[in-house]
């Protein structure tokens, strides 16, 4: 099993407190958030980009894995996924994963194929437990 870590330190009330968010990697490092920054304007990050990144990251990875498998090397994978907070709820709602992609040789149907299964199946997906979409363009 590989393990991954991050650590967080928060001070202080929700609204005008902040906190600090650490990797082992040191790719954040004591990097701040905030209330303001998760539901306003403020700087940082906030656990909701970074799951974002993740699932981006994570279905560009699936993806070309997806493509290897059915003998195919991607020129380039775009991702963009962008995940919807309810603040009224605090609740994730869902995450919609937008891709340009360049493959040579491959069919639009194949790649809807690959697409969709990275989609349904990259560990990140597997995890979250909200509607996942995908807008997938083959340039």
């Amino acid at each position: 099993m590989k393990k991954h870590v991050a650590s967080a330190v928060w001070r202080g009330s929700v609204k005008e407190g902040n906190g600090t968010l650490s990797t082992r990697s040191k790719v954040l490092n004591n990097h701040p958030y905030s209330f303001k920054s998760r539901f306003g304007d403020g700087a940082g990050t906030n656990p909701d980009e970074l799951l974002a990144a993740s699932h981006a990251g994570c279905f560009a990875m699936a993806l070309s894995l997806i493509l290897g498998q059915a003998g195919f090397t991607p020129d380039s994978l775009e991702v963009t996924a962008e995940v919807t907070m309810d603040p009224d709820k605090l609740e994730l709602t869902g995450s919609h994963l937008t891709l340009t992609a360049k493959i040579p040789n491959i069919d639009h149907a194949k790649f809807m194929e690959c697409a969709n299964e990275a989609k349904d199946n990259c560990p990140i997906s597997k995890a979250l437990k909200f509607p996942i979409s995908l807008d997938a363009t083959l340039a």
